[in-house]
């Protein structure tokens, strides 16, 4: 765009609509993009070490933070925390295939896998844990 002009054959209307989206899923990519590209330059640093680096990826993380959030939606919404839980993902994260929010114990045995013996032939690669909400075949 230049100028401030809508290419040809952009819908106004659904570009502004997208605009506060992209904004948001935009740093969030980026730090992603940044992540991948650091732990895949590691692990091509490493190469013939024995050491591995890769990315682990979480999705949606129910963390303490958030369950706090859950709980103060839930007040604001007279809703119970299970239905602002239903509705997030019905709203915000419709293609996960888990249906609810992992568990920082879950990121963990990931990590932990990821380190181990077991996944030694794993190398500068992203391990996505996001409970398929990530609809790539990666």
């Amino acid at each position: 765009m230049q100028n401030g002009q809508v290419p040809k054959g952009v819908d106004r209307a659904r570009l502004q609509a997208l605009a506060p989206k992209l904004q948001s899923l935009s740093s969030s990519g980026f730090s992603k993009a940044a992540e991948l590209a650091v732990s895949r330059g590691f692990a091509q640093a490493l190469k013939g070490t024995g050491v591995t680096v890769n990315a682990v990826l979480p999705g949606p993380t129910k963390t303490e933070a958030l369950a706090g959030y859950l709980k103060s939606r839930a007040e604001q919404s007279r809703m119970s925390e299970a239905e602002v839980e239903q509705e997030f993902f019905r709203t915000a994260r419709p293609t996960t295939l888990l249906g609810r929010f992992t568990t920082p114990e879950e990121i963990a045995e990931v990590v932990a896998f990821v380190c181990s013996r077991e996944a030694s032939a794993i190398s500068g690669a992203p391990v996505r844990a996001d409970g398929g909400v990530v609809q790539a075949i990666t």
